[in-house]
């Protein structure tokens, strides 16, 4: 194929192809002069792209284990679909979730599975069409704009009302606002927003860079689904408001490939903005992601971006300072950049009077064993019983649960009532981080729930570094030895506790970024919290 296409044909060829076929490589590097070694490294690094005869994957993250996701995977290899696992599809409040193509699909069973006579290309067929598919549970169900800065509830508005005033105060005053605020990433690392304005909007180069970073990969977590799907109208406005004051006039909306649905409401949204002339001589550029949880990490993402693998950027510099092809680059998660409109309207203390012990109101996302999983829109600070409340109530007696995804690791029921925020997590060595609570009952092995965490990582590290690359790996066979060994009641256990410890400070402070920094965090809490299922008596 590779050495007899017709040139013209060569878009329709590929995106028909579907990813990194034979001979796709070698095509793309023909017709753009990019070395097919360069190509061939991009297109296998990304999952969606790999292995484009896989069309059905099924979601082996946590909230979809609880549900029996392992039982359908193995369903539907037998009935003979082409099917593979993957990771969280952030749909976990809908589990179990299927991706069919780069379509999410809610609530598969194996009733489903076995509707396709082993025909992937009708699992679910009418699902897909309606985007209230899309929906999950969110609260409060009614708007109420004085007690949320989104309002996931609240009418679409495309008035401009926040962009002008905005203009009218100028950036200085919007900048500080936005430091006054107290407004901090809501995306999992918790850095003040106004610095990161601040500092591009003080940087010499004309040229600057506004992107989103839309790809919700972490494992437990949808809430930035539900904003975009709900409140697109925020997003845009929010991002044209930061492009505004930091001086740039590109925006680049990075989007996980499967969100669809998303995707459309972006693109609806941008398009009633400049239909009123609120977004003029700005321009807007959606992106969509070929599955990589490492393009989380924003260094990462401007790297593909760049159509380079996702691999993170040593820092520093960072990226307000050289970020998007080596200009300032002002990066930020959906959530974050969609509560800048109403601090804009309803003032910096407003928005700063809304925590309880910390700034704003927060969405929480919450899965496994609570009545309603969903996302909530809650004062920063709840606890984890308020939570749950709010969410209908636990299923079962708690045991544990992860309060910012998997990156957070586990905490036992002892710690329910402490705050779910950026600073009383981190007290107990976990972290608020995308606030995807997961909650488990008394029914669930620690060891379990720890190995699905740990599959997740190994399968997600870029490579890149060494002490992530081998260090996941090592943890999550030293988790099946250390079992093993407690089994057999053998002597081996404190040995392989101690390499376990040893190689979790050496990934913490080898590591490049984030994941590798916290891969292996799920074993060394459940080991802390739940001693006893780590050890023979």
């Amino acid at each position: 194929m590779a050495d007899d296409y017709d040139k013209a044909k060569v878009p329709e060829l590929l995106l028909r192809e579907g990813g990194l076929t034979e001979g796709a490589a070698r095509i793309v590097a023909r017709e753009t002069g990019v070395p097919e070694a360069d190509v061939y490294g991009v297109g296998s690094f990304f999952h969606l792209l790999s292995s484009p005869d896989t069309k059905v994957r099924i979601c082996q993250g946590l909230p979809c284990r609880l549900r029996g996701s392992e039982a359908l995977l193995e369903h539907a290899k037998a009935v003979g679909l082409p099917v593979e696992p993957c990771s969280c599809l952030a749909a976990c409040d809908r589990p179990v979730a299927v991706l069919r193509e780069r379509t999410t699909l809610p609530e598969v069973t194996p009733a489903d599975i076995d509707a396709t006579q082993g025909d992937w290309s009708t699992l679910k067929a009418a699902a897909i069409d309606d985007e209230d598919a899309w929906f999950g549970t969110i609260y409060p169900r009614e708007s109420q704009p004085d007690l949320c800065a989104i309002d996931l509830a609240g009418a679409q508005d495309y008035s401009g009302e926040a962009m002008n005033l905005a203009l009218e105060a100028g950036s200085e005053e919007v900048i500080q606002s936005i430091l006054d605020s107290g407004l901090q990433g809501r995306g999992g690392a918790g850095f003040p927003a106004g610095i990161k304005w601040r500092a591009v909007h003080g940087e010499a180069n004309p040229t600057r860079y506004m992107v989103l970073n839309a790809d919700e990969g972490e494992p437990a977590t949808f809430k930035d689904r539900e904003v975009m799907m709900r409140r697109p109208d925020l997003v845009i406005e929010g991002l044209a408001i930061a492009a505004r004051m930091i001086g740039a006039k590109t925006i680049y909306l990075y989007l996980r490939g499967e969100f669809q649905g998303p995707w459309k409401a972006l693109e609806r949204a941008i398009d009633e903005f400049a239909n009123r002339g609120v977004t003029e001589g700005l321009d807007f550029h959606l992106h969509a992601g070929h599955g990589a949880y490492i393009c989380g990490e924003e260094t990462a993402l401007l790297e593909a971006l760049e159509g380079k693998r996702g691999m993170p950027r040593l820092k520093p510099p960072y990226p307000t300072q050289h970020g998007l092809w080596g200009k300032p680059t002002l990066v930020h998660n959906v959530e974050t950049i969609a509560c800048v409109p109403a601090i804009m309207k309803r003032g910096p203390q407003w928005f700063s009077d809304l925590g309880r012990t910390g700034a704003g109101s927060k969405l929480y996302c919450i899965s496994g064993h609570v009545a309603r999983p969903g996302t909530y829109e809650l004062p920063l600070g709840v606890s984890l019983d308020e939570l749950v409340e709010a969410a209908g109530g636990y299923v079962g007696t708690l045991k544990a649960f992860s309060p910012g995804g998997a990156s957070s690791g586990f905490l036992p029921a002892t710690e329910r009532q402490r705050a779910l925020d950026f600073k009383a997590l981190s007290e107990v060595g976990s972290m608020l981080g995308s606030a995807g609570v997961v909650v488990l009952n008394d029914t669930i092995e620690m060891p379990g729930a720890v190995k699905a965490q740990l599959e997740f990582f190994t399968a997600e590290s870029c490579g890149q570094c060494a002490p992530c690359r081998i260090g996941t790996r090592f943890q999550e066979r030293a988790l099946d030895r250390l079992m093993a060994a407690v089994q057999d009641a053998s002597d081996a256990v404190n040995e392989i506790t101690q390499q376990i410890e040893d190689v979790a400070w050496e990934m913490d402070e080898g590591s490049i970024c984030g994941l590798g920094q916290i891969a292996a965090l799920p074993l060394t809490s459940a080991m802390r919290w739940f001693p006893k299922e780590f050890a023979h008596e």
